[in-house]
């Protein structure tokens, strides 16, 4: 009979190789989640599809944007994602950007040509190897990021790492352990540590895809936010995000089957 521990050892490498697997991957009944994060109802306004949706066109600048580098690869953002990150970071005067989950660096690298300094904080090589990690996948972290001279690449667990002295960020993005016990702890960990009055917070994988809920993250999100938080959280439309927001932004309900409006225009060219 096959060992279950190696197979459940063998499961989890292959969603550590591919995160994306994730978004196929429930730790528990959907509706649980669901039932658990609508807890927060009162607080946060949250409805059957999930936070009230903030327009990504709110916040972009009225001439577009640019994502650059994009490697179009399994287990990162959205192009909007991405555009979300650099548009909060460019509302914040000499932006200090920091995340959790670096994988090839598109996130970092995307926000270092809008920001003053990066700091992204991932696993580091010997971690990865512990976990049955290859050198291929490990060496693909911070690819597009290390060269990059106003990135500060971090290693260790954002469970256990030490925050001493690296705050306060403008903006930060939440994007490592999707699992809810992780989501949780990594909200708590940057609402107690990392943050000032006026800073933004993104996690990522908020939805499944635009629109649909990952209701294990947002029960993590939501129970990990502290009592004293006096800001605002949405969905942003268009991407895979949640947003906390220090002032109010316009949102409104999620309507399924919606007309796309506005439409995008996207142009692809590679990078030589």
């Amino acid at each position: 009979m096959p060992n279950p521990i190696a197979k459940t050892l063998r499961a989890l490498g292959s969603i550590a190789r591919n995160p994306w697997l994730l978004n196929h991957v429930l730790a528990a009944d959907t509706s649980s989640w669901q039932q658990q994060a609508q807890r927060h109802t009162a607080r946060w306004q949250v409805g059957e599809y999930g936070l009230p949706e903030t327009p990504l066109t709110h916040l972009l600048p009225p001439t577009g944007d640019t994502v650059r580098p994009f490697a179009f690869g399994g287990g990162g953002s959205l192009p909007t994602d991405l555009l979300l990150l650099r548009a909060l970071a460019r509302q914040k005067p000499n932006c200090r950007y920091f995340e959790i989950g670096t994988w090839r660096g598109e996130s970092a690298a995307a926000v270092a040509e809008v920001a003053t300094s990066v700091h992204t904080l991932n696993l580091s090589a010997q971690e990865l190897r512990q976990l049955g990690m290859s050198e291929g996948y490990i060496d693909l972290h911070g690819h597009f990021s290390r060269p990059l001279p106003n990135v500060t690449h971090l290693h260790g667990n954002s469970a256990a790492f030490d925050f001493a002295g690296l705050g306060p960020f403008d903006v930060v993005f939440i994007d490592g352990d999707h699992r809810y016990e992780a989501v949780r702890r990594d909200t708590e960990r940057v609402f107690a540590e990392l943050l000032h009055p006026q800073s933004v917070v993104v996690w990522h994988d908020a939805s499944r895809q635009p629109g649909e809920p990952r209701w294990e993250v947002l029960a993590g999100l939501l129970d990990g936010l502290p009592s004293t938080a006096k800001g605002h959280l949405y969905a942003v439309r268009n991407t895979l995000c949640a947003l906390y927001s220090p002032v109010a932004l316009p949102s409104a309900a999620h309507q399924p089957n919606a007309a796309p409006e506005p439409a995008f225009a996207v142009h692809v060219q590679p990078l030589r």
